[in-house]
């Protein structure tokens, strides 16, 4: 990793928030195809590489189909660990961590 990585990193860390309220962007698109969740990017430059398709793990697509734009991080964390057994701190953890991820690729955009 270089140090404009762990720079950018650090700074989505400080901007995304228990209350911040996260959106899919608008270029990208999202399909359950066969349980799968699926994020297309629709322009170059959204993820780490041009044309890159991602799959969400069930701990992701959880957390995605939360994202209406109207709840926040901690609203989000809160409603999954009513729906999970695991730890209120793990999931709240989860749940920062792919919002951050998501908003350094592109992928989710911060409501303000």
């Amino acid at each position: 990793m270089g140090k404009n990585y762990l720079t950018r990193l650090i700074f989505m860390e400080k901007q995304v928030t228990v209350n911040t309220i996260c959106v899919p962007s608008d270029d990208v698109v999202a399909r359950e195809i066969e349980g799968d969740m699926i994020i297309v990017p629709l322009v170059a430059g959204i993820g780490d590489a041009d044309d890159e398709l991602y799959t969400l793990n069930e701990t992701g697509k959880a957390i995605w189909k939360k994202l209406d734009g109207q709840r926040s991080l901690e609203n989000i964390s809160a409603e999954l660990t009513d729906e999970f057994s695991s730890p209120a701190e793990e999931i709240k953890a989860d749940v920062q961590g792919f919002a951050v991820e998501m908003v350094r690729r592109g992928i989710l955009t911060i409501k303000h």
